[in-house]
């Protein structure tokens, strides 16, 4: 599964993103995530379905001091994890 995530709410200078990568990892997904200059995160999680639709439960609460208050998403099979490769990695704000 290949799902295109923007993460809204107080997501940016919480450490949202290397929270994400933590847990990416230890589920066994690849990705990436990045902010976005609106505010948001944006992220792409690959991996198989029930890791995926567990980390995306786990992103609404999101680390200590953010406060997501929602979660756009979309489900893509020619979505790739660009630049990951078997990794899950940070990219420069967009």
């Amino acid at each position: 599964m290949n799902l295109h995530l923007i993460i809204s709410g107080v997501v940016q200078g919480v450490g949202y993103r290397q929270w994400l990568r933590r847990r990416a990892l230890a589920a066994g997904l690849t990705g990436w995530a990045r902010n976005r200059a609106d505010g948001t995160v944006e992220a792409v999680l690959s991996g198989q379905s029930e890791a995926v639709e567990t980390l995306v439960g786990e992103a609404m609460r999101g680390p200590s001091g953010a406060r997501v208050d929602g979660i756009d998403r979309r489900e893509d099979r020619s979505l790739r994890s660009d630049g990951a490769g078997a990794d899950f990695v940070i990219l420069p704000t967009l």
